[in-house]
C-alpha cells in the first residue's frame, strides 16, 4: 500500500492532473469514478490506483483484474484526485491518436468544429452529445481547452472512448480538406439566412462552434459556406455553446432519421 506522499505515484497522478505538458509528454490522461474507470477500453488502461477503503469494501472491480493496480492510503488518494469527493477508483489511460479520415472518412459524415472554446465542461459536453446524436467525430482548433483536462474527460462521460476527435493546428487547411470531400459547412450566425431548421443536412454535414465567449474568429466565419441563425427571444445575443451544438445535431439526426 501506497502510504507516503513522497511515492513517485502519487507526485506523477498530482502531475498529470494539473499540467497537460506532461500528460501529452506521457501519452496519457487519468480517468476517476467507477463508471469512467469500467468503461475505459481495457486495453489502453496501463495502471489502477484504488483508495484503501474502496479496496476494502470492494475490492479491485472484476474488468481491471489483472491490469497493474496500487492501492493507496485514503488521505493520499485524495490528494491525487481532481475531485472533492472522490470515488476511490482511478486509472491512467493512453492517449488516443486519430487521423483526419477517421472522422470523415465515412458517407455523409456528420462532423464539429470547435474553435478555441475554453470551458473543459462544454467540450466535454458536446463529445457526449455528438455520440449522442451519431456524430462521426470532433475537429478542435489547438487553440480550445485541453482535451485531456481532468474536468473535460469528466464531462464526456465515456465518450472521450467513443467519440473520433483530432487537433488541428492549421484550420484553414483542416477546413478546405473537409470541402474538397463534399463536406458542406455550416456557421451559427446571428446574422443568418436561414433558421438552423430550414437548411438540409443529410449530406456530409460540419458545423462550426465558436469561443464561450467571442463565438467564431472572423476568418472561420469567412470559411462557412453557409451561415444558420438559431432564433432566440428576449434579449439574448447568443446560447451556450454546447446548447447551440447539442441543436444543430440532433437537428441533423432528426432529418437523417426522417
Amino acid at each position: 500500500m501506497i502510504t507516503s506522499s513522497s511515492n513517485h505515484h502519487v507526485k506523477q497522478v498530482v502531475q498529470l492532473q494539473k499540467k497537460s505538458k506532461v500528460r501529452n509528454e506521457r501519452g496519457c490522461f487519468i480517468v476517476e469514478g467507477v463508471k469512467m474507470a469500467l468503461e475505459a477500453p481495457r486495453e489502453r488502461i496501463f495502471q489502477v490506483y484504488a483508495a484503501a477503503s474502496f479496496y476494502e469494501e470492494q475490492g479491485m472491480p472484476e474488468p481491471l483484474k489483472g491490469l497493474p493496480a496500487e492501492i493507496v492510503e485514503d488521505r493520499l488518494f485524495s490528494q491525487m484526485s481532481d475531485t472533492k469527493t472522490p470515488q476511490g477508483l482511478m486509472c491512467l489511460v493512453r492517449q488516443y491518436q486519430y487521423r483526419p479520415s477517421d472522422i470523415w472518412g465515412r458517407d455523409n459524415p456528420l462532423i464539429l468544429v470547435l474553435e478555441n472554446l475554453q470551458d473543459p465542461g462544454n467540450v466535454g459536453t458536446i463529445f457526449r452529445t455528438a455520440e449522442g446524436a451519431g456524430a462521426d467525430g470532433i475537429i478542435l482548433s489547438d487553440s480550445c481547452v485541453d482535451i485531456y483536462h481532468p474536468k473535460t474527460i469528466r464531462a464526456t462521460m465515456g465518450s472521450i472512448y467513443r467519440m473520433p476527435y483530432f487537433c488541428t493546428k492549421d484550420m484553414k487547411k483542416t477546413v478546405e480538406e473537409m470541402k474538397s470531400r463534399g463536406i458542406c459547412t455550416f456557421a451559427a450566425d446571428l446574422a443568418g439566412k436561414n433558421s438552423y431548421d430550414e437548411e438540409d443536412y443529410k449530406k456530409g454535414t460540419a458545423f462550426f462552434i465558436g469561443n464561450e465567449g467571442q463565438g467564431l474568429s472572423p476568418q472561420l466565419l469567412g470559411e462557412a459556406d453557409i451561415r444558420i441563425r438559431i432564433p432566440m427571444e428576449g434579449r439574448l445575443e447568443s446560447l451556450n455553446a454546447a446548447v447551440a451544438a447539442a441543436l444543430l445535431v440532433y437537428e441533423c439526426h432528426r432529418q437523417r432519421k426522417q
